[in-house]
């Protein structure tokens, strides 16, 4: 048996109103499947307005201070 054939069969089972259901869900997703998808803007791009800078020295620094307290000994 196909994927197809499977597919029918299962919503010939089903109950008209349901048919209805899938077949709104069905094209619900042929929908956001044939919509290209809009490109994520950056992280940098977010807080460019609020004058945010980052180094490499400050995230390094905030790292240690997050994992100051770890405790090495568990290891």
């Amino acid at each position: 048996m196909t994927l197809e054939q499977a597919i029918l069969d299962a919503v010939r089972a089903l109950p008209a109103n349901k048919q209805q259901e899938l077949l709104d869900h069905a094209q619900q997703l042929r929908d956001e499947a044939t919509q290209p998808r809009k490109p994520r803007q950056s992280g940098r791009g977010l807080w460019a307005d609020l004058n945010i800078d980052l180094s490499a020295e400050a995230i390094d620094e905030a790292r240690r201070e997050s994992w100051k307290n770890f405790p090495r000994d568990d290891f």
